[in-house]
């Protein structure tokens, strides 16, 4: 398991060959079984992994976190909002205006069932996994960032693929930096739960 050729085909299996397979046209059923069996793969590997205990560090930065934050936050609002009005005004904050119950549910089940399996498969684990892979810092990030915006092929929109694609750097560089699964879980969520918020969550499979 820990052979340079095993972990090639590894990460062909499954940051490539499996996200791919999902966007193909065959029964819910057997994609669900195929990405549940993956998944309890990747949380094994990382199970077994000396040093992973899942405790959140007591070396956090908090502060220089937020600031970072706030900075690619806001200027992630502007842009989108400006989208939104432009390319469809109606939907402008529209669950949150008109069902701000749903608005609530989504965005909790959003953060702790879907951004945070993500941030496990698609940064510690990535990062973990094939930092002997691809040892250039840059070289990872920009794979990291190809192989996350491949996880959302499925829902087959170009506008789906950059905007993931774009997200997968800012995550992989904050994991970088921090090796925190804790702190990218908390941008992933800021960043997902907005896209929602203002507008843009039927492209990205949010229910409206």
């Amino acid at each position: 398991m820990h052979t340079i050729q095993y972990k090639l085909i590894e990460f062909f299996l499954l940051f490539i060959v499996l996200p791919i397979s999902l966007a193909l046209n065959y029964l819910i059923w057997v994609k669900l079984i195929i990405g549940f069996f993956g998944f309890v793969y990747i949380v094994l590997v990382l199970i077994k992994t000396k040093g992973n205990s899942f405790k959140v560090s007591k070396n956090i930065q908090w502060k220089t976190f937020w600031k970072q934050i706030l900075i690619k936050f806001l200027g992630i609002v502007f842009i989108t909002t400006l989208f939104v009005w432009f390319t469809n005004k109606e939907a402008l904050f529209n669950v949150l205006l008109n069902k701000p119950k749903l608005w609530i549910f989504i965005l909790f089940i959003y953060s702790f069932f879907s951004v945070y399996p993500q941030e496990l498969i698609y940064r510690t684990f990535f990062f973990q996994r094939y930092k002997t892979l691809f040892t250039n810092k840059n070289l990872i990030i920009f794979i990291n960032a190809i192989v996350f915006s491949l996880a959302h092929i499925f829902f087959r929109n170009s506008l789906v693929m950059a905007l993931t694609f774009l997200g997968g750097i800012l995550f992989a560089i904050t994991f970088y930096k921090t090796r925190s699964t804790l702190l990218v879980t908390i941008e992933h969520a800021i960043y997902g739960s907005w896209l929602f918020t203002v507008g843009m969550g039927n492209m990205l499979g949010f229910p409206s």
